[in-house]
């Protein structure tokens, strides 16, 4: 009997405790959906004007992507012709040079030295030269006079012409140890800025070592990467838009250019090609200066909304709109992009003509949130639809 007596106690105990548990939940549960109801009921997003777009048509300037890096038209490495020690390398990075301008020069004493002995192993065969044709012309008159053969005279003449041979080769060696002396004075070939020394006096360096960069900054051209895709609509003559990127303090500086040349092949491996586009003359522009912007191709009328509305944070591609006083979602078919008065917009199927679309600055804003206009409440009518017309 006692035994049954506690069961039955713990078994109340336990029947107590779920009840009681199950009235906190329950309470808590009816408190978080109370506050829910009451935020979402509180929570008015106000708009103005700037806040919104309407979709509209729009007739866009369609390009492509466009970006790479600033080179200069003319440009020219000066490298070491001889092997030696590097001397009066007194020019630096940023120093204007001209033309045919002294700007190195390789120690020249084993060079001179070499030009000597080639000179006086010329001055040696040009004397044996003289002997030759001193025993020629006796060996002639000995001949007529009859006191020698003609053989005789045709080794004289074989003598000769195998002196005169030595001598035109120790002249050509003498050539050579003469153009050898003037390499080791290296001059600019074109006339620019210094972009990069290479090698610092005293330094030795081998044939072909790089020791001068010169750029000529008075032509510049962007060279950019395509897809081959995108490159089919690419010709000489097409303008870009281009943008140089500045710190958050100052605003990005635009230029234009136009497709001056297009790479005939396809490079290897990237099966991309390469562009090249004619810069106009801009102060303080530098080679090695990457650039971005739009390169037109042509241009199209279609629906359209700025390319920042659109949002992909859901897995299809939609706008945030105002209907009815609160935000919507809309879903949205994405087609061709483009310019218009400086901002880039983007082809959408899916939207009636005339909707509000809320910019992408103020960025995702919950579906049913209460709209406000300056104050005012939006007007409720959702706008009649109407089919766009498609990119062209």
């Amino acid at each position: 009997m006692k035994r049954w007596w506690k069961w039955a106690i713990a078994a109340l105990l336990l029947a107590l405790l779920a009840a009681g548990i199950l009235r906190a939940l329950s309470g808590r549960k009816a408190q978080q959906a109370a506050l829910a109801a009451n935020t979402q009921a509180q929570t008015v997003v106000e708009l103005t004007p700037a806040d919104l777009v309407a979709a509209t048509e729009r007739a866009l300037q369609v390009g492509v992507p466009i970006s790479g890096t600033v080179r200069a038209v003319n440009s020219a490495v000066v490298k070491a012709r001889v092997a030696g020690e590097v001397q009066a390398l007194v020019v630096r990075e940023g120093d204007a040079v001209k033309a045919g301008q002294v700007v190195a020069r390789i120690e020249p004493s084993e060079y001179q030295a070499r030009q000597r002995q080639a000179q006086q192993q010329a001055d040696a065969a040009k004397a044996q030269v003289a002997i030759a044709q001193r025993q020629l012309d006796n060996n002639q008159a000995l001949v007529k006079q009859g006191f020698i053969s003609s053989t005789a005279l045709d080794t004289s003449q074989a003598n000769l012409a195998g002196a005169q041979a030595t001598y035109h080769a120790a002249q050509a060696a003498v050539d050579i140890a003469t153009k050898s002396v003037n390499d080791s004075v290296l001059v600019a070939p074109m006339a620019g800025l210094v972009a990069q020394r290479l090698v610092q006096p005293g330094e030795r360096v081998g044939v072909d070592a790089r020791i001068l960069e010169i750029v000529d900054l008075r032509q510049l051209e962007l060279e950019a990467t395509l897809s081959a895709s995108d490159a089919l609509d690419v010709r000489v003559g097409q303008s870009a838009v281009l943008q140089l990127d500045t710190d958050s303090n100052r605003a990005a500086r635009t230029l234009t250019a136009k497709v001056a040349r297009i790479n005939p092949t396809v490079q290897a491996g990237s099966r991309s090609v390469v562009v090249y586009l004619a810069l106009p003359a801009t102060e303080g522009l530098r080679q090695g200066t990457f650039l971005q912007g739009v390169l037109g191709t042509g241009e199209a009328t279609a629906l359209a909304v700025p390319v920042t509305a659109v949002r992909t944070d859901k897995p299809a591609p939609y706008v945030q709109v105002v209907q009815n006083n609160q935000i919507a979602h809309l879903p949205v078919t994405t087609g061709q992009s483009g310019e218009q008065a400086g901002e880039r917009f983007v082809a959408v199927t899916g939207l009636p003509v005339g909707t509000q679309v809320v910019r992408g600055s103020l960025g995702p804003l919950r579906e049913g949130t209460t709209v406000k206009l300056s104050g005012t409440l939006v007007p409720t009518a959702a706008p009649a639809a109407s089919t766009p017309t498609p990119a062209r």
